[in-house]
């Protein structure tokens, strides 16, 4: 989704004090990267408004690309299955 995610998923990992849940992640990481946000956001305005009329790509909206990010980065490095 964006240059070095794995790295800045760390960095916002680290920096969350307390429960780590999805919505914590998320706020962390706009705290701790709003110039990636704002680039992210920008990109996806940039690409709708590019579309040919009558043409529809499936994108998601930046928020929601963004959770779906940190919910299988999450799943993936940080919750573990439990025996």
């Amino acid at each position: 989704m964006f240059i070095d995610q794995d790295q800045k998923f760390k960095d916002v990992l680290s920096k969350i004090e307390g429960t780590i849940s999805e919505q914590s992640f998320f706020n962390t990481f706009l705290e701790l990267y709003p110039e990636v946000w704002k680039k992210h956001k920008a990109n996806y305005s940039k690409f709708t408004k590019s579309k040919q009329f009558g043409q529809t790509i499936p994108l998601p909206k930046p928020e929601v690309s963004l959770r779906k990010e940190i919910r299988l980065w999450l799943q993936k490095n940080y919750y573990k299955p439990q025996s």
